[in-house]
């Protein structure tokens, strides 16, 4: 039960579209590893990404927006926050003991959030961008 990239996600901007294309490549490992039995496992080297993922690709988001002076900045940023705090609680309770119900809990929020983020708030910011560079 794969993800699959779709065009319709795409932002325009390479950099944005390499790293949310990265994110689903992630997501689909997961959810392989769920089908097998391995999801557990999965869900550390998520996190493990994650952390990864937060300051290269939220860092890069945000000096574009403060270099740009994106007027959406401080909703688009919470909102990143917001998520940061959503899977630092999620890793919280993994690591208190996980279950097959909380790594389905683990992987329906990451996906949910990947979907909705990118396919409303990084569209718009991409957007903005992509014009604010060829002014």
């Amino acid at each position: 039960m794969g993800m699959e990239w779709s065009t319709s996600l795409a932002t325009g901007l390479d950099w944005q579209d390499s790293h949310h294309r990265e994110l689903f490549k992630r997501i689909n490992r997961l959810l392989d590893a769920m089908a097998t039995g391995y999801g557990k496992e999965e869900v550390r080297t998520l996190f493990r990404f994650l952390d990864e993922y937060f300051v290269i690709h939220f860092e890069a988001e945000e000096r574009a927006m403060e270099k740009h002076g994106y007027p959406d900045a401080a909703v688009h940023k919470a909102e990143h926050a917001r998520f940061m705090e959503e899977i630092s609680r999620l890793r919280g309770e993994f690591e208190k003991g996980p279950s097959s119900s909380h790594v389905i809990w683990v992987q329906r929020e990451v996906v949910d959030w990947l979907i909705n983020h990118i396919g409303d708030m990084d569209k718009k910011l991409g957007s903005f961008l992509k014009s604010a560079e060829t002014v």
